[in-house]
């Protein structure tokens, strides 16, 4: 735009200031008033799993593109060790009471909700060992760049055969308060870890000790601290943030 279209305020007479900002106000007051009466549109509309069918379907479109781009081969950008730093404490749900660490283990369900193993962080520190320092990103616009320590995900499952061989994946913390659900690709992406480090020092309580999740392909919220019981499953299991709200794919 140029300045035939907005000419500056000192080249206007009085009388055309004012009609510019009347007209400024009114076009802004307008916007504003649809965007109220779009939202409470949205709000009585049919839900879906207590979530407007409109937002839900918006969510459901950034997954088909999402997941129709991702690529196993495809990996998130990483960074020089020296820029890693502690990541800030943000979200305790799961994780409000401290535990017994040496008596934690790792219960592992299938489809029907069968055990088929349990195991101690040695078990897991048994298995090859990976570092990455990759960018974590929050939903809530915040970023920050991390080492995470453990094993990949994919290496875990390995040992399950056949029955990690499902759709989905179902993670949640000992308590049962905070849940997540991931798709089998994202799971098995090379740069999806089961972690007990960061920045080289074992996990602290209020990170996420004694195993928690880390991949830069999903927003923090995928990320669950504290990991109780992991499912293979074929249905799309429950998430915490998706029920209130947020999208189930929360893809980068």
């Amino acid at each position: 735009m140029d300045d035939r279209e907005f000419p500056p305020p000192e080249s206007l007479s009085e009388d055309e200031y004012r009609r510019h900002t009347r007209r400024a106000l009114l076009v802004g007051g307008s916007a504003t008033i649809a965007g109220l009466l779009g939202w409470r549109w949205i709000q009585t509309q049919p839900t879906d799993d207590r979530i407007p069918g409109v937002l839900r379907g918006v969510h459901e479109t950034n997954e088909k593109i999402w997941s129709t781009l991702f690529r196993e081969e495809h990996l998130a950008p990483t960074f020089p060790v020296d820029r890693a730093s502690v990541l800030i404490v943000n979200g305790r749900h799961g994780i409000r009471e401290e535990i017994d660490l040496a008596t934690w283990e790792l219960r592992v369900e299938g489809h029907d909700g069968e055990l088929l193993g349990r195991h101690t962080l040695t078990d897991l520190q048994a298995l090859p060992h990976h570092e990455m320092t990759i960018e974590h990103k929050c939903f809530e616009g915040w970023s920050q760049i991390t080492t995470w320590g453990g094993t990949r995900f994919s290496d875990f499952a390995a040992r399950y055969g056949d029955h990690a061989d499902r759709d989905y994946v179902s993670l949640s913390t000992p308590d049962g308060e905070y849940y997540v659900g991931l798709d089998r690709a994202t799971m098995m992406h090379p740069q999806t870890l089961l972690v007990d480090q960061m920045v080289g020092q074992p996990l602290d309580q209020e990170h996420g000790a004694p195993l928690r999740l880390a991949t830069p392909l999903k927003y923090g919220i995928k990320q669950i601290k504290r990991i109780g019981t992991i499912r293979f499953t074929d249905e799309r299991p429950a998430d915490y943030w998706a029920e209130r709200g947020y999208d189930w794919y929360a893809g980068l």
